[in-house]
C-alpha cells in the first residue's frame, strides 16, 4: 500500500531521499552527501514534471555525479580557503626565537629553549653560541633545528 502511494507521488519518495542526505551530511560535513542531496533535488523536479521513474533515477545520477565532480571542489575551496597557508607541527618552529640552554659547541651540537620545550640544536654557521644567547630558528631537520644568532 505504502509502495502504491510513493509510486503515485514519487516527488515525496526524491523529498524524503533529500532529507536523509541532508541528515547524513551534517554528521558527515566533507559536503560529499550533500552532492547526493542535490541530485534527489533533480529528482523532486522530474517527478513534479511527470516524467518517469527511470529517467528520475538518470537524472538523479546524473546531476550526483556532475555536483561530485564540479560543485563540490568548489564549495570545499571556499570552505577552506586559507588553511594552506598556516604551517603545523614542527614547521611552524621555523622563525621562531629562544634561548640557549646549552652551549653550542663549534661543529657540534646544543639544546634551545623555545616556549617551554628544550630542542636539540647547532649552528646555522658551525660556530659557538653561548649559553642564554639569543637565537632564531633558520630550518628543522627531524627532531634537531638550526639556529644562528639573533
Amino acid at each position: 500500500m505504502i509502495i502504491d502511494y510513493f509510486s503515485a507521488h514519487l516527488w515525496q519518495l526524491w523529498t524524503l531521499v533529500f532529507f536523509v542526505c541532508l541528515i547524513l551530511e551534517v554528521f558527515s560535513g566533507d559536503f560529499f552527501i550533500m552532492s547526493f542531496a542535490i541530485g534527489a533535488l533533480a529528482g523532486i523536479v522530474t517527478a513534479a514534471c511527470g516524467l518517469s521513474f527511470t529517467v528520475q533515477v538518470i537524472v538523479f545520477a546524473a546531476v550526483s555525479v556532475l555536483s561530485l565532480l564540479f560543485i563540490r571542489p568548489a564549495v570545499l575551496r571556499y570552505l577552506h580557503r586559507g588553511e594552506d597557508a598556516r604551517t603545523s607541527n614542527a614547521e611552524a618552529i621555523i622563525g621562531r626565537e629562544g634561548r640557549v640552554s646549552q652551549a653550542i659547541e663549534q661543529g657540534g651540537y646544543g639544546r634551545v629553549a623555545i616556549d617551554g620545550d628544550d630542542w636539540k640544536a647547532r649552528s646555522a654557521s658551525g660556530n659557538a653560541i653561548d649559553e642564554g644567547a639569543r637565537v632564531k630558528v633558520v630550518a628543522i631537520d627531524s627532531i634537531i633545528i638550526t639556529v644562528a644568532p639573533c
